[in-house]
C-alpha cells in the first residue's frame, strides 16, 4: 500500500496521519511504503527555474533559497527573529514565483488556492481531477511518481487530506493517478473528509473517482480491505522512508499522538463535539515505551504531542518520567496546572511550551461554550507556567453567539493583565459548524452553497457579526502595544509549530 500526505501544508515535521497508519498496518503483515507529496512538491517548486518577472525582490529569493532552505535547517537562525522571518518570508516568495504563469493559482508555505475553482464544491474538485494537466503540481507528478509506482506496484494508494488547502492538489493527483495507474484502487481519508462525511447531508460526489471514502480513524477499514483483523494494539507511528532531514526544522520534530478525541468533548461549537469523536487514549506506560523507541531512532530535538488535550494523567506520568527530549503540546487548563511545584517539575520533563484554549476573558462567554473553566483558575495557571519558565500559546475566539463588543472587551482586558505571561497569541473569528446543534437554533445561510461547506453564516444575536469583530480586532485589540508586542513574537507561516524553538528556555 503506498499511503500518501499531501500538498499543501506545514514543512516543520512529519505527517502524522500516514505515519500513524503504517505502525498499524506493517505489524498485521501489509507492507506500507509513505510518500510526503506536500514536502517534496513544494521543495521540488521552491527550487524550480522561476519565469517570473525579473524584479529585485524576485532575484533575491531565489538568489538566496538554497542558503535560506539550509539556514531554516540549523538551530543557529532561531536565535535571531529577525533573520529567521527574513529567510521565511523569501522562501515563501520563492514558492510564490512557482505560480507566477499560473493564472488565479496562488500558493504559499500554508496554503492553496485557486480562483476559477472552489475547494468546497465537489463538481469542481471532480473537474480538478479531470485537468490535472493544468495543475501547478503537475510536473512534480510526472518526474516522482511513475518511478516510484512502478517500483512499489500498490493495490491499494490512500491519501490523507486533512485541512481545505490540501483539496484541489489532492484531487489533481487523484485525477494522474486514475488516468496513469487504473488499476490502483484509490482510497481518501483524513480530517477534511470526515468533516465532509458527518454532514447529515453527505451524498458521496466522488464515487467514479474514489474507490473507497474513510471517516474517522482508518486502521480498521484499511485492515478489512486486506482481509485482516487488527490483533495488536497501541502501536507506534513508522517513519521508515521520510527524508526527516529535508523539514524545515532545526532538527527532527517527533509528532506523537497519545489520544484520539478530546477527553472533555464539551465545548460548544467543537469539531470533536460535532462529529461524536470517541476519546482514546494510549496507558501512558505505552506511550513513554513508544516515545523511548522512537527518540533512539529519529533523534529528534522535539516532541510534539498532537492530542486535542494532553491528558492530567498523562501530564503527570511526563513529570515524573521525563521522555528525555523537549516537548510541547495543547493541554486543557485545570487545577493540576496551577499547582507550581508541577509546572517546576513539568518544566524539568522538558515541557517548554504548552498550548492552551482559553478562548474568551468572559466568564459568561466561556459558561455558555460550556468550557468548565473560571477566569481565576486561569489566572493562576498562567502565573505557575511562567514562574516555572514554560512558554504558552494562547488562543482567543471572537464573534461566539454569546459574546458582544463588551465581551470581546473584556477579553482585551484580561489579555493585558496577564500578558507578561503570554508569549504566543493565536487570534481566530468564530465559524458555526453546520453540523453543530446551535446551528439549527440560529437564523442563517450556509457559507456557501456548495455543497461541501463546512459551516454556516449566522444572525448573530446581540449583532457582533463577522464585519464588527474584524473591525474591533483591527482598531483596538491589535492596536494595544503589550497585544502588538506578543503577536510580532509569532513565527510567520509555521506559527506553533517552530514557536518552541523561539523560547527563552529551548532546548
Amino acid at each position: 500500500m503506498l499511503l500518501i500526505h499531501p500538498p499543501v501544508a506545514k514543512l516543520g515535521e512529519p505527517p502524522a496521519g500516514i505515519t500513524a497508519l503504517a505502525g498499524c498496518l506493517q505489524p498485521h503483515g501489509i507492507d506500507c511504503t509513505l510518500l510526503d507529496a506536500n514536502l517534496e512538491a513544494l521543495l521540488f517548486l521552491i527550487g524550480r527555474q522561476a519565469d517570473a518577472r525579473q524584479d529585485t525582490r524576485s532575484d533575491r529569493a531565489l538568489r538566496h533559497r538554497d542558503a535560506n532552505l539550509a539556514a531554516v535547517r540549523t538551530p543557529e537562525l532561531y536565535r535571531h527573529p529577525g533573520r529567521y522571518h527574513k529567510a521565511v518570508h523569501e522562501l515563501n516568495y520563492a514558492l510564490q514565483l512557482a505560480a507566477h504563469s499560473h493564472l488565479g493559482v496562488s500558493i504559499s508555505l500554508t496554503n492553496y488556492q485557486d480562483e476559477h475553482h472552489n475547494p468546497l464544491a465537489g463538481n469542481d474538485l471532480l473537474n480538478t481531477a479531470e485537468t490535472f494537466q493544468n495543475s501547478l503540481f503537475f510536473p512534480w507528478f510526472c518526474s516522482r511518481l511513475p518511478p516510484l509506482l512502478d517500483a512499489v506496484k500498490p493495490l491499494y494508494i490512500g491519501i490523507s487530506l486533512c485541512y481545505l488547502s490540501q483539496a484541489l492538489p489532492t484531487f489533481a493527483l487523484l485525477g494522474f493517478l486514475k488516468d496513469r495507474y487504473p488499476e490502483a484502487r484509490l482510497i481518501l481519508g483524513g480530517g477534511l473528509i470526515t468533516s465532509w462525511m458527518s454532514n447529515p447531508r453527505w451524498h458521496n460526489p466522488f464515487a467514479g473517482l474514489v474507490d473507497h471514502c474513510i471517516a474517522g480513524p482508518g486502521e480498521e477499514p484499511l485492515l478489512r480491505l486486506f482481509s485482516a483483523q487488527k490483533t495488536k494494539t497501541h502501536q507506534p507511528p513508522v517513519y521508515t522512508g521520510l527524508p526527516l532531514s529535508s523539514y524545515l526544522a532545526p532538527g527532527p520534530i517527533l509528532p506523537y499522538a497519545a489520544s484520539r478525541g478530546c477527553y472533555w468533548n464539551r465545548c460548544s461549537f467543537c469539531p470533536e463535539t460535532a462529529e461524536q469523536s470517541r476519546y482514546q487514549q494510549t496507558p501512558p506506560a505505552i506511550v513513554l515505551d513508544h516515545l523511548h523507541s522512537l527518540c533512539r531512532q529519529l533523534q529528534p530535538v522535539l516532541i510534539h504531542f498532537l492530542d486535542n488535550a494532553i491528558s492530567p494523567l498523562l501530564l503527570q506520568t511526563l513529570a515524573e518520567q521525563p521522555p528525555g527530549v523537549s516537548w510541547y503540546g495543547f493541554t486543557r487548563i485545570h487545577e493540576q496546572l496551577a499547582d507550581p511545584d508541577f509546572c517546576r517539575q513539568l518544566r524539568a520533563s522538558g515541557c517548554v511550551l504548552l498550548k492552551l484554549g482559553l478562548e474568551s476573558g468572559s466568564q459568561e462567554v466561556l459558561d455558555t461554550m460550556h468550557k468548565g473553566i473560571r477566569l481565576e483558575l486561569i489566572s493562576r495557571v498562567l502565573a505557575a507556567l511562567q514562574a516555572a519558565g514554560i512558554a504558552t500559546y494562547v488562543y482567543l475566539l471572537f464573534g461566539t453567539p454569546a459574546e458582544s463588543l463588551a465581551e470581546a472587551r473584556q477579553t482585551m482586558e484580561f489579555t493585558l493583565r496577564h500578558h507578561a505571561a503570554i508569549t504566543f497569541l493565536n487570534l481566530a473569528i468564530f465559524n458555526m459548524p453546520i453540523t453543530s446543534d446551535e446551528a439549527h437554533r440560529l437564523p442563517g445561510t450556509i457559507f456557501s452553497e456548495s455543497n461541501l461547506s463546512l459551516y454556516k453564516d449566522f444572525v448573530h444575536p446581540r449583532n457582533w457579526d463577522r464585519r464588527a469583530v474584524r473591525i474591533f480586532l483591527d482598531r483596538e485589540f491589535r492596536r494595544q502595544p503589550q497585544i502588538a508586542a506578543i503577536l510580532r513574537r509569532d513565527p510567520p507561516f509555521f506559527s506553533s509549530n517552530h514557536a518552541a524553538f523561539f523560547t527563552e528556555n529551548y532546548p
